[in-house]
């Protein structure tokens, strides 16, 4: 009976031994707890898909289809003497700019009498109808204006605006944004940049700052920095041309 017991009672602890090693054993090998849920944007971005996949919205499109619209009717002939210089206005579709408002800023830039028309020389007027125009200004997309003045050789890494003979093109990011450290308000840089691409097709050269503290010439290239000048739109100022020394071959 004795030896009976003791049998008996080594198989129960043997058993519970076993069934304990079975226990521990699962808790081993169990699934482990699923992640808690996250929102899809933070599961992108946990993945490396959000972050960096695109730029950082800027409120306007870098990119577009190459195509343009025009915008209507004629200005009056502004100026005072000399030849007629006659240019159209177009906007690339899908800018989300409109042709007819981006051509009355530019209209009212190159009338104002601080303008080129200030020479007595030249006479101004937008007309609608390309045959009749002798240049155009564009408004294009960053990705747009930087294939645009590619195809006259000049490189704008997507930032600037340049003129091509017949072919002023205005770069939509700067025409948003202006550029860094500018230290005036943007309809002050978009006066200077339609003076500036425009005096280009006027036969302008580029100029240099004339010393710290001094207003910049138009022809400056304000774009890449103002050099200790301070920024200034107009090629007349106070009603006499104000210029600078001229950069060689540019």
């Amino acid at each position: 009976m004795r030896r009976r017991r003791r049998r008996t009672l080594l198989l129960l602890l043997v058993a519970g031994t076993l069934a304990g090693a079975a226990a521990g054993l699962t808790d081993l090998v169990r699934r482990p707890a699923d992640p808690a849920p996250v929102a899809a944007g933070e599961a992108r971005l946990a993945h490396g898909v959000g972050a960096g996949a695109r730029d950082e919205p800027t409120g306007y499109p870098t990119d577009g289809p190459g195509s343009f619209a025009a915008a209507d009717g004629r200005s009056p002939v502004r100026g005072y003497d000399g030849p007629l210089h006659r240019y159209r206005v177009e906007v690339e579709r899908g800018s989300g700019q409109d042709a007819d408002g981006f051509a009355a800023t530019v209209d009212e830039v190159l009338a104002d009498p601080r303008s080129w028309i200030a020479s007595g020389e030249l006479r101004v007027q937008r007309v609608a109808e390309a045959a009749a125009a002798d240049f155009t200004v564009y408004l294009a997309t960053p990705a747009t204006s930087e294939r645009m003045c590619a195809e006259g050789g000049l490189t704008t890494e997507r930032y600037t605006s340049c003129r091509l003979p017949g072919r002023v093109i205005i770069n939509l990011a700067r025409w948003m944004e202006a550029v860094p450290d500018y230290g005036a308000p943007l309809a002050v840089y978009r006066t200077y940049v339609i003076n500036h691409e425009v005096g280009h097709e006027l036969g302008e050269l580029h100029q240099a700052c004339p010393g710290p503290g001094a207003p910049a010439p138009v022809m400056q290239q304000q774009t890449y920095g103002l050099d200790g000048c301070v920024a200034n739109a107009w090629p007349y100022v106070d009603g006499a041309r104000y210029e600078g020394e001229p950069v060689d071959g540019v």
